[in-house]
């Protein structure tokens, strides 16, 4: 039991003893002094302890003076405080003796544990393993002696009865004694424990001083003996002072033993090797060499591989005739040896051993790898490697491989794939598909067999790096590049577009292959493989792709496929708007002269490729799907409708998407240098045919129409200004495409950059321009047709007579309005936005030009005033339908009051006079005075009296 186990149970005991007395304070009694467990109380008295098993409770006592006072005076006084109690009806404590002398002593009956039994149980007994329990509380013990205190007939009896306290003080008094033996108990263990972690203390003091003494004892030694070694060297260099330097000493001598060491086994070589040469030389025989070789191991076979090739070296110099020279012969004689006159060819009995060795060892290297012994193989390989560099061993194991020899058998199965494969890798509108399936099962195969043979040589090798290059070079150069070559070549005679794709995908799922080596390790697994390594990947792959990308042919076939497909797009484009009737000769028709020579220039360049032999029949068929042809139609007499010739916006998606996939193989193929250099490239080709060859062609054929109409005898058609949304909308969509995409990729190289801007500055300006052109001309046409309208007006027409009245709106006014509403609705397809509001404010403007000039020219009379009334609020309804600006709309609103000036009276125009805008143009919704006099002067009754007030009062 540990010391604190015996301070925790002592500490327990005394708190069950304090317990044990509450009963005791209830009767005015200190359980401490009653018990003799504490200080006396006033009752108290000293008993001494009395050893035995019926000991009473006043062997707990520490006193050891005498204490006569029996604890029978204890029975009459708890039976006074029990009379008392009982008489009161309440607790009553009984006060003390005034003297200690007055204490009645009852005679104590003598208790002897072996002749005499108690007359009262001694209630339970417990040990010290009911106070070790976890779940032990004191409270509930107590609880447990007061009730085994209690007699059951008490216990289960209803009617009250008087308090008997003495069950109670005899269980207590025997729990006590108990509590008190086992406290005896602990304390002795205690002491017992406390003088063994005394003793041990001591002798581990005793240990602790005997190692202290020990390491001073080693480190004063270590110290004087590196203080002689120092010393050493110094008298070594000085014979007359005192040497004690014994360390130094032993070591020159250990250094001089093994540099004789290294002189002994070199002088032992050197005459095993005389004895050789001696013996091939004079015999023709190597037989201590082939003993040698015979003893195994591979100490020997790499002895027998140095000594071999030194007597190569001996033979060329001391037997040249071996050789076929004629170094230092004399009179027969070749450096001491006798040549003519000697029988043997040391040269090929060397050769013939080296051979043998050479063979017997690549032999023993195959066994191995068939058994997978690799430590016999890393045996051979590390003789092979002094023997010859390794070079045998290493081309054993590559070319003997079984990948090549089974791959070897497949190299000549065709490249074989379903028609609809084939056909969906040459259709421009078609995802690419994957990479070809006997290609993708090759880099697949060679994925796992380039990770598990790296196991093999990473153990069969000491130089695993060397080997597994030269493995890594086969695989790339004759597996995967002869299959990729077959591949492409199939490709090649399907159409370029499939060439291209074919490539792309081929180089990705090469290059994934690579990727997955390198994370994987190879003989590094699993960490990254080696930078050496990781280089020899990415060159075999960049080697394989050398041939298709070197220089500019890799963008100008992609350049020359995405041409050929905008041309077969836009074929029938071009076949359309160059039979289109150009219009007269003029300014606007050297603009688009240009515009005209591009769109022949692409259909002589579509119909050249299509006659051209070179040409496949898949792609043949393609250009024809995509143009939208048949195969017998004759490319001259080909026929158009007038949707063939209208811009489409799905045909510039198409367009943008086939350039997108252009400009995805190119950044992958291509290299990052040379991009901005691509991309410009495929910039112009998108800036000639969707810039100039559709979007400028289709507004070139609205500017021959307006042309064609500005002077038009007939009411104008303006069907061709919806033609102007889809090429707006194109024009954004691609200068968004160009500005996002391609410039960004040309950030690298400023001069490209600001080169590529430049020319998209241009085109999109240009296309700007021949927009504005047409709007502004339509704008021409509609004022020219409306002025020619408005000059058929009648003279009479605003002064009926009252039979002759039929409708209070004029024939011209109908015309025009029905016209407008026409041109409201061929316009609000061409244009929204804010370029609808410039071009409806626009045309508002000329138009209220045109009316307030008109209405100027006719004499009105009272009715006519209503007829002009109404004309004008007809002409102002169609304009509000346009969208106009605000400014725009209050001069239109203004046009109202012009036809107010002709049926009101002569106050209500003095009225309005007052309101007029001063100066001679109107403003802010106002008319002028001079605008007021011309339209008031125009009516029949401008010379009566009032009206001339008004006029006289401008």
């Amino acid at each position: 039991m540990c010391p604190e186990l015996s301070h925790e149970n002592t500490s327990l005991i005394h708190t069950l003893a304090c317990a044990c007395c509450q009963p005791w304070r209830q009767l005015g009694i200190c359980g401490a002094a009653a018990f003799g467990t504490g200080k006396a109380g006033p009752w108290s008295s000293a008993r001494p302890a009395q050893p035995g098993p019926n000991t009473t409770l006043s062997t707990l006592t520490p006193r050891t003076r005498d204490r006569d006072h029996d604890y029978d005076h204890a029975d009459d006084r708890i039976d006074r405080a029990t009379a008392s109690t009982t008489d009161c009806g309440s607790p009553h404590v009984v006060p003390p003796p005034a003297t200690a002398s007055r204490a009645f002593r009852v005679p104590t009956m003598e208790r002897s544990a072996s002749n005499t039994k108690s007359l009262f149980p001694k209630g339970p007994s417990f040990t010290l393993d009911d106070f070790s329990n976890q779940d032990f509380v004191v409270r509930d013990f107590v609880d447990g002696l007061a009730e085994s205190a209690i007699p059951l007939n008490r216990r289960s009896g209803n009617s009250p009865s008087t308090f008997d306290p003495k069950p109670l003080i005899r269980t207590f008094e025997n729990a006590l004694s108990q509590l008190a033996q086992l406290g005896d108990e602990l304390q002795e263990k205690e002491s017992d424990l406390f003088s063994q972690v005394r003793r041990a203390e001591t002798q581990h003091d005793q240990t602790l001083d005997t190692l202290g003494h020990k390491l001073d004892q080693s480190m004063s030694s270590f110290e004087a003996l590196d203080l002689s070694l120092g010393q050493a060297n110094v008298h070594s260099y000085n014979p007359s002072s005192r040497s004690d330097g014994g360390g130094n000493i032993a070591v020159q001598i250990g250094e001089k033993l093994e540099d004789l060491d290294r002189k002994r086994r070199r002088a032992q070589d050197a005459m095993f090797l005389i004895q050789c040469w001696t013996e091939v030389s004079e015999t023709g025989r190597l037989t201590s060499l082939q003993d040698v070789q015979r003893v195994g191991g591979s100490e020997n076979k790499v002895r027998c591989a140095v000594i071999a090739r030194q007597l190569m070296r001996i033979s060329q110099r001391l037997d040249p005739t071996s050789w076929g020279q004629t170094n230092g012969h004399k009179n027969g004689t070749s450096n001491g040896v006798l040549g003519p006159n000697r029988s043997h060819n040391t040269r090929e009995v060397l050769e013939k051993f080296c051979e043998t060795l050479e063979q017997d060892l690549l032999q023993q290297f195959n066994n191995s790898y068939r058994r997978q012994n690799f430590e016999d193989m890393m045996e051979c390989a590390k003789v092979l490697h002094d023997f010859n560099g390794g070079a045998s061993v290493i081309a054993v194991f590559v070319n003997q491989h079984q990948f090549f020899i089974d791959r070897d058998q497949l190299l000549t199965d065709e490249v074989t794939m379903d028609g609809d494969t084939w056909e969906q890798l040459a259709d421009p509108d078609s995802e690419p598909p994957v990479v070809e399936p006997s290609l993708q099962s090759l880099v697949d195969e060679v994925k796992i067999v380039m990770q598990e043979e790296s196991f093999i040589i990473k153990r069969a090798f000491p130089y695993y790096e060397t080997v597994l290059i030269k493995f890594i070079q086969r695989v790339f150069q004759q597996s995967v590049q002869q299959r990729l070559e077959m591949v492409l070549d199939k490709t090649d005679t399907i159409s370029s577009l499939a060439f291209l794709r074919s490539l792309h995908s081929s180089r990705s799922y090469i290059s994934a292959l690579v990727e997955d080596l390198k994370s994987h390790g190879l003989t590094e697994h699993p960490e990254p493989c080696s930078a050496q390594i990781s280089q020899t990947l990415d060159q075999q792959m960049e080697d394989l792709f050398v041939p298709y990308l070197v220089g500019n042919s890799y963008i100008e076939r992609e350049r020359k496929s995405l041409d050929a497909t905008y041309s077969s797009l836009l074929f029938k484009f071009s076949i359309y708007h160059s039979r289109r009737k150009k219009a007269p000769t003029g300014f606007m028709a050297s603009l688009a002269q240009q515009g005209t020579q591009l769109i022949a220039s692409a259909k002589d360049r579509y119909i050249e490729r299509l006659d051209s032999s070179e040409l496949t029949p898949t792609q043949k068929a393609m250009m024809l799907r995509v143009a939208g042809l048949q195969d017998k139609d004759n490319k001259n007499e080909i026929e158009v409708s007038d949707e063939d010739g209208r811009l489409s916006i799905a045909n510039a998606k198409r367009m943008l998407k086939w350039l997108s996939e252009s400009v995805q193989r190119t950044l992958e193929l291509g290299s990052q240098t040379d991009t901005p250099k691509d991309v410009n490239i495929l910039l112009n080709l998108l800036l000639t045919s969707m810039g100039q060859v559709y979007i400028e062609t289709a507004l070139d054929a609205a500017q021959d129409q307006v042309s064609t109409l500005e002077n038009s005898k007939t009411e104008p058609d303006l069907s061709y200004l919806p033609a102007i949304r889809p090429a707006v909308t194109i024009t954004s969509v691609m200068d968004r495409f160009i500005t996002v995409v391609l410039i960004r990729l040309a950030e690298s190289n400023t001069t490209v950059r600001r080169s590529m801007e430049a020319q998209k500055k241009v085109a999109i300006g240009n296309i700007e321009k021949k927009t504005n052109n047409v709007m502004k001309g339509s704008i021409d046409v509609v004022t020219n047709w409306v002025s020619k309208s408005l000059g058929s007006q009648k003279k009479q027409d605003f002064r009926p007579k009252d039979g002759e009245l039929e409708s209070l709106q004029t024939a011209t006014c109908l015309g025009i309005c029905t016209f407008l509403g026409r041109v409201n609705t061929f316009a609000s397809q061409a244009v929204d936005g804010q370029n609808a509001e410039k071009f409806f404010s626009e045309l508002a403007l000329a138009l209220l030009k045109l009316l307030f000039e008109h209405f100027k020219k006719f004499q009105v009379n009272a009715t006519g005033g209503l007829m002009v009334t109404q004309d004008i609020a007809k002409y102002v309804a169609t304009m509000r339908e346009w969208s106009l600006t605000k400014e725009v709309g209050t001069a239109v609103e203004m046009l109202t009051e012009i036809g107010s000036l002709f049926i009101v009276g002569p106050e209500a125009l003095r009225e309005k006079s007052r309101t007029l805008a001063p100066g001679p143009t109107g403003s802010k919704g106002r008319l002028s005075k001079v605008d007021f006099r011309a339209f008031v002067q125009k009516r029949d009754d401008s010379g009566t009296v009032g009206i001339q007030g008004v006029l006289s009062g401008l």
